[in-house]
């Protein structure tokens, strides 16, 4: 059966290094999905006009970093089946997105859900709306906002429109019968590559993968 119809959870992982290499320092996983997310961008022009015209030619300048929204929904009341300490994943989520003082400035981010596969980005802004509480003042439940801007060089940007790109971060949820080898050829074209992701997944057993095991694969030493 695989994993066909199994819940593909949003994933936020964060890096110290500007280029993302290395393992992720942090990461938050959500509970519930965001039922919209909202990818914005803006291209900018030079809109010179000749003497005499009246209209202008408008001449390409460059693409500006793209924004991301999403928004999504922490319970804590246990109603979608599990329940969730509400303040608890916000301080993860700010942990993950927010300001780390040993590299003086907010990590560098990767978003993963589903075929979106990976948007480097920065956290721009984020709001939280607490929508439920105990008597004690404990929040219930709570919808956390949050806006991304791009933060791909122009290289990485164009991969980024290859779904099956080598040279991007990769996430798949293991099917029956899959196994590393396989699962790298399928990526990154050849099934050689299945030590480097075991060793980056801390797997021991690559030939039998669990179902429903999600697999990180790295981008390719370029």
């Amino acid at each position: 059966m695989g994993d066909k119809g199994a819940l593909e959870k949003l994933l936020i992982l964060a890096f110290q290094e500007p280029d993302y290499s290395g393992s992720p320092c942090a990461k938050f996983e959500a509970y519930l999905n965001p039922n919209e997310i909202t990818l914005s961008y803006e291209m900018e022009y030079d809109n010179a006009q000749g003497a005499g015209t009246t209209n202008s030619r408008m001449n390409f300048k460059k693409a500006k970093p793209g924004d991301m929204s999403l928004s999504f929904f922490i319970d804590g009341t246990g109603a979608n089946g599990r329940k969730a300490d509400v303040q608890q994943k916000i301080e993860e989520f700010q942990n993950v997105t927010g300001y780390d003082g040993s590299i003086h400035r907010p990590n560098y981010l990767k978003v993963l859900w589903g075929t979106l596969q990976v948007k480097r980005c920065v956290l721009k802004s984020a709001s939280i709306a607490y929508k439920m509480f105990k008597p004690s003042g404990i929040p219930l439940r709570a919808v956390i906002t949050a806006n991304f801007t791009d933060n791909s060089d122009d290289q990485t940007r164009q991969a980024m429109a290859q779904d099956e790109s080598p040279d991007l971060t990769h996430m798949r949820v293991a099917r029956a019968a899959d196994n590393l080898p396989l699962m790298c050829n399928e990526i990154y074209g050849d099934p050689g590559y299945y030590v480097q992701v075991a060793e980056a997944n801390g797997l021991d057993h690559f030939r039998a993968l669990v179902p429903g095991t999600k697999v990180f694969f790295p981008p390719l030493e370029k």
